[in-house]
This record gives structure tokens, sequence and C-alpha cells, in this order.
């Protein structure tokens, strides 16, 4: 070659019989686009639902976490790995563009710069990148064998090894090129030149034998990679494709806000069969990388309940693919869910069985706390959390299939509006002695209400919670009130248990109350109370400013309207992240200022959004757990792992559950338990009392006496 010339390469140099590429080319497209067809059509067994609305937000989160994949380097290392990999591959595809674009539209593109540039340095490192992503993600499967990645060991381990022999495969052919040609431009290639050097250093240097090798390595990588891409669609790997419109297609919603239900004329109230599903639902099955991180986080599993999220979407996933690959009888159309449509070889028996119980064990369903941690961790966004209580909203009103003890407090709500059987309290008996403490009805409009939730105000252990919070917002001057006995629960057991129709009856009672009323502002101490005020009652027209009791004392503190005396004694103080304030609404900074503000803290090891669940949502509260499967006192043994003798809550819920399961923990390990503290109580106790009883807070700040 003249190294004056521009800089290209021949496209099929050495190679005869160019036809066969294409010849070989349409059986491969055919078996591509057959196999895709049939994933698509998997996919539209689901119900419609609008997943394109605010295209520019969609564009801008797929960029981050589909083409940077910031969601997958949330694991450093695995994430590098995985970046490296799928880049490497992306910017092949490209080069195998380029090559379609000048040889066979005749665009002249593979010269120049574009040639040195691109086509060899950037094609050239990046597929050493993927070299290395294939043979870490080897290394760590089956030489390091995390649990999480147990399931499909062996074809996993084809589809990686494929993948590997093509990239090498490919260098080799690159390498006797560049040493066959003596190419003046090899050297823009480093990695191609390299393995040219390293094949004459092993003897490979005459002509006709580098001539000869190339040609057979040329043929034998093209067939790898037309036998990879035919294949592609019918495994594990198809998740290339379908990840990224998974993650276009996400949920924007906020996380705690469930897809609302039709309930007047519906059909079917519920998922039973895959058909029931969206077709997003059925696409996020195929989008799963069976990467195990959803198990990895999952409370219920790590405490051996049957539960675990990968394997719950693997099982539909299978059911799915037995729809998509075998025809439906005529026996079984009549019983198909209505408005399937049936075509030839598309649909299985499968699809007229119920999903509990035929896939899926009803136990799976009900051992879900809804924590979300599954969700957040998902590098492809797959909402396991939605689909769970779209199964159970058909068990409990189609079939009534729910245990006693949580079909109880669902009638608990329905005959007393909260779901705690045998409380002997009511609503108000906790500020009968507080002066301070007044009712809608008695003040008239007020600046917040005070919503208490069932589980503060009829529990006598968590009533001590609302009488600390009564007793802060009366120092810091806070004009508020409550609604007594005219508040009923807000729904959250009932909609998370999959009553849909007793949430509804709930919610539209109390956004009467509070319209009624005139409350624009509401504070909570009950995070899951916080979440369905501030997330769900405004599909039902129920639109108030909601805030936390650890949002708005840690800003009153800020502020200067509250005085602390100085640290607590029970320092240093360890903060349970609740669920439903931190990964469903973000809420994680505020309880932390609180914490510093009293003393010393010291992190779990499960804290912020990685936070271990306390095993009460999704109703699990009302659901007895078998002996060594408690949630809560495995959160404990984190809890008391950190030594420190106070344990910091700012939930209801978790205030109950963390102070039974510190008790069974702190015995297991021989020491003494841990004391379990609302953070509202941690500050009350804090409080400066010479302080208040010398007229706090000043002016300058912004207080006033109630």
């Amino acid at each position: 070659m003249d190294p004056m010339a521009t800089p290209t390469r021949e496209v099929f140099w050495n190679i005869e019989h160019t036809w066969l590429v294409y010849v070989l080319l349409y059986p491969t497209a055919i078996a591509f686009v057959y196999g895709l067809g049939r994933r698509v059509e998997g996919w539209f067994m689901g119900k419609p639902q609008i997943r394109w609305d605010r295209p520019w937000l969609r564009l801008k989160l797929f960029l981050r976490d589909g083409l940077a994949q910031a969601q997958v380097l949330r694991e450093r290392r695995a994430g590098l790995a995985h970046l490296a990999f799928s880049w490497g591959f992306l910017v092949l595809t490209l080069a195998t563009v380029a090559v379609f674009l000048q040889h066979d539209l005749g665009i002249p593109i593979l010269s120049g710069n574009f040639y040195l540039y691109f086509q060899s340095l950037v094609v050239d490192l990046f597929g050493f990148a993927a070299i290395i992503g294939v043979v870490y993600v080897l290394y760590q499967r089956y030489v390091v064998r995390p649990p999480r990645l147990t399931h499909g060991v062996f074809s996993d381990g084809v589809l990686l090894v494929g993948f590997l022999v093509a990239l090498i495969q490919g260098y080799v052919v690159e390498g006797l090129r560049i040493v066959a040609t003596q190419d003046p431009w090899g050297i823009w290639s480093p990695v191609g030149y390299a393995t040219g050097q390293l094949l004459v250093a092993l003897g490979v240097r005459e002509l006709p034998l580098q001539l000869a090798l190339h040609r057979f390595f040329w043929w034998t990588h093209l067939v790898t990679a037309f036998a990879g891409n035919a294949y592609l669609p019918y495994s594990k790997a198809m998740h290339l494709l379908v990840a990224p419109l998974s993650l276009f297609f996400r949920e924007l919603e906020p996380a705690g806000r469930l897809r609302p239900m039709e309930i007047e004329g519906a059909e079917r109230l519920g998922v039973k069969a895959l058909s029931d599903f969206t077709w997003k639902d059925l696409l996020d099955l195929d989008a799963c990388t069976e990467c195990g991180r959803c198990q990895e986080v999952c409370p219920a599993h790590a405490v051996g309940k049957p539960l675990n999220p990968k394997t719950f979407i693997l099982d539909l996933q299978r059911q799915m693919a037995g729809l998509a690959r075998e025809e439906v009888t005529p026996a079984v159309r009549p019983a198909l869910a209505p408005g399937v449509q049936v075509a030839a070889a598309t649909l299985a028996e499968d699809a007229a069985l119920e999903i509990v119980g035929h896939s899926i064990d009803p136990e799976v369903i009900w051992s879900c706390t809804t924590c979300n941690a599954c969700v957040e961790v998902c590098p492809v966004e797959i909402e396991h959390v939605a689909k769970i209580i779209d199964l159970r909203r058909y068990q409990v009103m189609e079939e009534a299939a729910i245990d006693e003890t949580p079909q109880q407090a669902l009638q608990g709500l329905e005959d007393r509006a909260h779901p705690f059987r045998g409380t002997q309290a009511s609503r108000a008996d906790w500020y009968q002695d507080l002066p301070y403490v007044k009712t809608l009805a008695e003040t008239g409009p007020v600046d917040y209400l005070y919503w208490v939730g069932c589980a503060v105000a009829l529990n006598e252990r968590t009533q001590r919670t609302a009488r600390a919070l009564a007793r802060i917002l009366h120092a810091a001057g806070i004009d508020f009130a409550v609604l007594g006995e005219e508040e009923v629960c807000t729904g959250d057991p009932a909609r998370r248990m999959g009553n849909e129709y007793l949430f509804e009856l709930l919610a539209r009672q109390n956004i009467d109350t509070l319209q009624r009323s005139q409350v624009t502002r509401i504070i909570t101490t009950c995070p899951h109370c916080y979440n369905t005020l501030k997330n769900e009652y405004g599909a039902l027209g129920g639109l108030f400013q909601v805030v936390h009791h650890t949002e708005l004392i840690e800003e009153l503190l800020a502020q200067g309207r509250l005085p602390l005396k100085g640290p607590v004694d029970r320092s240093p103080i360890t903060l349970h992240d609740p669920c439903y304030l931190g990964r469903y609404n973000g809420v994680y900074q505020a309880p932390r200022q609180l914490v510093d503000a009293l003393g010393e803290r010291v992190e779990m090891e499960r804290s912020r959004a990685r936070s271990f669940c306390c095993g009460a949502g999704g109703g699990r509260y009302f659901m007895d757990d078998r002996p060594g499967q408690r949630v809560n006192v495995e959160r404990s043994r984190q809890a008391l792992a950190t030594g420190a003798p106070t344990v910091a809550t700012a939930c209801p819920f978790c205030t109950l559950m963390l102070e039974d399961g510190v008790r069974t923990a702190a015995r297991e390990a021989g020491r003494e338990a841990p004391e379990v503290k609302d953070l509202a109580e941690l500050v009350a106790e804090a409080l400066d009392e010479e302080a208040l009883a010398a007229g706090w807070p000043p002016e300058e700040a912004g207080g006033r006496r109630a």
C-alpha cells in the first residue's frame, strides 16, 4: 500500500464467493425477525396503556439510564464491565453499519479521518473493552459465583463464550489482514495490530498461510456472528433489545402512586391471567437481565419467605413464553379473557389459567412488604410491586382468597374505619389532657391539620409519638388542629392488600371531610398516610400540601424556632429509614438532620435507598409470620450491629415492629435491647423547657405562641 494514499481498506479483501454472505444473511434475518415478532406478539396480549407521554423527559432518562447506564453503574465493578460490554457491541454494530453504507449503498464513508479515528481506533478499543467486560462477567458468574447469579448458569455460559469467541475471531481476522497487507495504517487499530504481531511471533509468517487462515477465520467469524443474531430473540440476550424499551417506557409517576384502576364497569377486577396485565407489564418480563439485584435486596427473600422478585418475574416470563409458542385449542377459546385476540399459534392453554396457583404460588404475592427495594435497584425499571398488587386485587376482590387475619383487618376498615382489631382506644384518647390540641370543629381553618393516622391514634405505644409532636408544634407556635373522631383510615392497607374498592370508599370520605374543613396543609407522622395523602389522593380530586413530621421539625430547628438542651444521653443514635418515607418519597436528609442535632449518628449497613424494611408494609403488619421468617427481627439484628443504644424511627409501624424485633434480636445476642424511639419523641425530650417558659420562640425567629 502507498503510505501517502487516502487511509482506507478493501471491505471484502481476500474473500471469494461473497454472494454466500447474503445467502446466509437471509435465514439469519428470518429467524431473528420471527423470534422478535413472537416476543412482540406476547407483549400485545396485554391491555393498552399510554406510556409515551412526556417524550422529552423519557428521552432524557433513557440517555441517562440506557446509554450512560447510570443505574447499572450503582454497582461500580459490575457496572463498568456491563458498560464496556454493551458499548463495545454498540460501537461494533455501528462499524458494521458503516461497512453496509459503503459496500451495499455506495456511500464512500470508510476513508480519511473517519476511517482512522472511528472505524480503526475507536472500534478497535471498544471491541477490546467488550472482551474485558465479557471476561469479567465470566469470572463473576463461574469463579466468584454470588448467590444472586445462580439462574441460567449453563445458558449464560453459552452466550458469553459465544460473544467472546466472536470478538476474538474479529481481532484474529483484523490482525492477519494487517500483517498480510503490511497495512501502513494498521497501527491505528492497536489491538488488531498487536494480534497480528503475536500471530507472526507464533510462526504465522508465510503469506499463503496468512491468507488461508484469514479466509478461515473470516468465514467462521461471520457464521458465529450470524448464529448469535439468529439466536438472540430466543435467549436471555433479548434483553439487549428490550431493556432500552423498558427504560424509555418506564413509569414516570411518583414511586408511591399506584396506577389507578377502573372499578365501575370493569369485566375483571385485578389480574387473573397474563392478558389482564398491560403491554408494558409483559414487556417487563422480557426486559429482565436476571442480574439478581432485586433478589439481593428483597427483605422477604432474605428471611426465607417464598418471594424472590427475580424468579417471580422469570416465572411469569416462562408462562408468557408458553403463550407465545403454542396454539390455543378450540376447547380453551371460550375461557379466554374478554378482548384477547387469538391468532394461530400465538396463545397457549395457559392463557385461560389463573397466574396465582399456576405459575406463581399464592404465598409469593402475600410475602411482599411492598418496600419497593426491588424496583429501586432494577437497572431496567421493571415494576415488580405493581404486578404483585394487581395479582392481589384479583385474589381479594374476585376470589376472596385472603387469609383470615388480613381479612379481619379489611373487615375492620369496613366496619370501624380502621384495621386494628381489639383496640380499646378512640382517636381522641391521646390528647384528652393536652389543652393545646383542638379539633378542626373547634378551631375552624388552621395553618396545618395534623393527620394522626390509625397506627398512632389507636395504639398506646405510638400515642406517645402524637403527644411528642403536639408538644413540638405547640412549642414552635404552629397553628394546628386534628380531625379527632372525624378522621378515618387513609385506605393504604386496603389498597396494598388488594381491596381497591374499599380504598376508594375511604379516600373519597376523607377527601370530602378535608375539603369541607378547608384543609390545605397536612402534617403526618405515618409515612403510609403521608404517601397516600400526597401521591394518591390527587387522582381522586384531593390535592393537598403534605409534609412529614421530620421535615417540618427539621425546618423549625433550622429557623431557630425550637430550643434544644443539647445532645441526648442516648447518643449515638442509629436511624432506620422507613420505606414509604425514603424509597417512595425520597425523604432521607431531614431525619438525619434531626439525629445530628440530637447527638452522634451511626448508620446501619443498609440505609437510605438500600434500607431494609421493618416488615410491616403491604399489609404485612396484619399477617402472621412463620418462626425464623420475621423481617423485623432481621432488621433489628442490623440495628444491634451498630452498637447504638437508641434506634430512631420516623414511622409508627416501624416503631412497633422494631420495638418487638430488638427484644428478640437482643435475646439471641445475649445483650440489652436498644431503645426504639420516634424522632418526635427524641426531639420533644431534648426541648429546653426553661427557654420555652421564658417565652420562646423569639419574634425574630418567626414564632408566635399558640
